[in-house]
């Protein structure tokens, strides 16, 4: 094993009274894709900034290579007290050249120029993405670095760091990104810290065979219930064998789902009044929404039956949220109709996390200062509550300030699945949680009698939880697709070849088939990728400065061109992938 280019040795950091972690032995290699995996609480933000140099340890010794250049991706980035992205993003004794940042942001599609206050998450998000990566360094430390981006940003950012030629460090909640890239997995657990030299793929398998020798462990020593107690309460094994069978449940689900899609891709079959496992909840009928000259919605139609989970995906600007509050009635349609039943009720947990107020405490937020909290018709105590949420019961007195962001996010979702409702409605929900709560997520979410709306940018969540994906274009089109992100890249894909298909047999009339490719193909074959890259960045910039919702008012001009822009990149983008798939046909002929 060659040598590392930055050591930590016994290291160790007393938090409140006592160690949240000690001996620690941690080596990073020249070309390191290691996945930080642990529960929430576990320290792994502070571990990155340790290991970062931002702060200092109790104990313990960290050496580096002379000339090594750390870079920390932070998970909120702070942006106070600049003017704009750009100013942000040009910062520090090691600022980044211009140039570089601006490409980086071109490609991610974030104006820079943007005020720095008024920044959402997102944005700022991605001014620090762009940073850090015009840095150039050597290791790359990432916290949540998908949080707020969109899934054009987050596919972008994977093909960026499969050519990186320097080390990195991820903690990230998106199975998917870590399953991708991430070669070695470093587990913080309990104080301590294991390492494998397996990507995030081969991690819970791991997990649960380290879970097996504790308890074998467990028993020679004679201390079986305390060992015990700990791996039920997270419940490695149980919740495998459960998630496995709401899996099976889901799949069979998707499969009723396909059997119902009318010809035009929407679910138009006639259900009883009285069948109430398929009562239409919400029924769209021709719905059509446009801001301006922008449509965001054309003749789209959707039946929306109790116990449906439907995913809404696409990019920033796309129309997602419009179409989450056309369906829940928070907003109308320019044409077409909604109808939804006299019983719905349903309740809303956002991306801002309104209620989390730092002053209130747990049980205040739980169970309004009480002891007790009525879940699903039958009473639970606040302690025995917190349990199922994976929390230690004496957090009921804290403060919510004192939480960390995903401790925040597991209570918020305790508190709303406690109250009555047959309408949930999701927006990014997986932002901040750690892979056990977003395990707990998925169990309650399969457990749930009502119907689900979620919008969320994680692939691997949506897998595991609806049984249909909308999938918004930017173009008013919406994809109606029975199963989850999978079933929807694949949708588009079959769609792409057959264009590619239906426009060959022209050129073959023209003139007979050559398998010979020209300089010409060739030279396309090999270039067209790149160009398709370009232009999806292009999309995904453009997309990211319509989200702005006052831009129609203050500048109606530029959101007409910004729009005219898009429609031309997209309808290049369609012509090259149609060339490109011809091209690769041929070359395989």
């Amino acid at each position: 094993m060659a040598a590392p280019i930055l050591s930590y040795e016994g290291l160790g950091l007393i938090q409140g009274n006592g160690w949240l972690f000690r001996g620690l032995d941690i080596h990073v290699g020249t070309r390191d894709r290691l996945a930080l995996i642990g529960r929430n609480g576990a320290g792994k933000t502070t571990l990155l900034k340790l290991i970062a140099g931002g702060i200092d340890a109790d104990e313990g010794r960290r050496t580096i290579v002379p000339g090594t250049h750390v870079v920390l991706l932070e998970q909120d980035p702070k942006v106070d007290g600049y003017a704009t992205l750009r100013d942000f993003a040009l910062r520090g004794p090691r600022a980044p050249a211009e140039h570089e940042v601006d490409a980086i942001a071109d490609q991610l599609g974030i104006d820079l120029n943007r005020e720095a206050a008024t920044a959402s998450g997102g944005e700022r998000r991605r001014a620090a993405i762009a940073r850090a990566l015009a840095e150039n360094p050597d290791v790359l430390l990432l916290d949540e670095p998908t949080n707020h981006l969109d899934l054009s940003a987050i596919e972008w950012l994977e093909e960026w760091l499969n050519r990186y030629n320097g080390a990195f460090i991820v903690i990230s909640h998106d199975r998917t990104f870590l399953t991708r890239l991430t070669k070695s997995t470093l587990w913080l657990d309990r104080g301590g810290i294991r390492r494998a030299e397996i990507g995030f793929g081969g991690f819970e398998a791991w997990m649960e065979q380290a879970a097996a020798e504790e308890e074998r462990a467990a028993q020679r020593l004679d201390a079986k219930l305390k060992i015990e107690e700990h791996w039920l309460h997270r419940g490695v094994t149980a919740r495998r064998k459960r998630n496995m069978g709401r899996l099976e449940k889901l799949h069979e689900l998707r499969a009723q789902r396909a059997a119902m899609q009318g010809p035009q891709g929407t679910a138009k079959i006639q259900v009883e009044a009285d069948d109430t496992k398929t009562k239409v909840v919400i029924d769209a009928e021709h719905v059509t929404k446009a801001f301006g000259d922008r449509t965001v919605l054309k003749d789209f139609s959707l039946r929306v039956r109790r116990g449906d989970r439907i995913g809404i995906v696409g990019g920033n600007g796309a129309g997602k949220t419009t179409l989450l509050r056309l369906l829940t009635g928070d907003l109308d349609p320019d044409a077409g109709k909604i109808m939804r039943a006299q019983t719905l009720d349903g309740i809303v947990i956002d991306q801002q996390r309104k209620l989390m107020a730092p002053e209130k405490r747990v049980r205040d937020v739980l169970a309004d200062g009480g002891d007790w909290i009525e879940v699903n018709g039958s009473k639970k105590h606040v302690h025995g509550y917190l349990k199922e949420f994976l929390f230690d019961p004496s957090i009921a007195e804290a403060r919510i300030g004192t939480l960390s962001g995903g401790e925040r996010s597991r209570l918020l979702l305790a508190r709303e699945f406690a109250r009555p409702s047959n309408l949930l409605v999701l927006d990014e929900p997986t932002n901040d949680l750690d892979l056990e709560t977003l395990d707990l997520l998925q169990e309650v979410i399969g457990d749930y009698a009502g119907t689900v709306l979620i919008v969320s940018h994680d692939r691997d969540f949506l897998d595991r939880t609806v049984t249909v994906t909308l999938g918004l274009d930017g173009s008013g089109h919406v994809d109606v697709v029975p199963g989850g992100y999978a079933d929807w890249v694949a949708k588009r894909r079959e769609r792409t070849v057959a264009k590619a298909k239906v426009a060959k047999p022209v050129e073959a009339v023209a003139k007979p088939k050559s398998t010979k490719m020209s300089y010409k193909d060739q030279r396309d074959l090999d270039l067209l990728p790149g160009r398709i890259e370009e232009l999806e960045a292009a999309i995904a910039r453009d997309e990211a400065l319509l989200a702005d919702p006052a831009l129609y008012t203050k500048d109606p001009k530029r959101f007409a061109a910004l729009t005219a822009q898009i429609d031309k990149a997209r309808a290049e983008k369609d012509a090259a992938e149609e060339r490109w798939l011809a091209l690769a046909e041929m070359a395989e002929a």
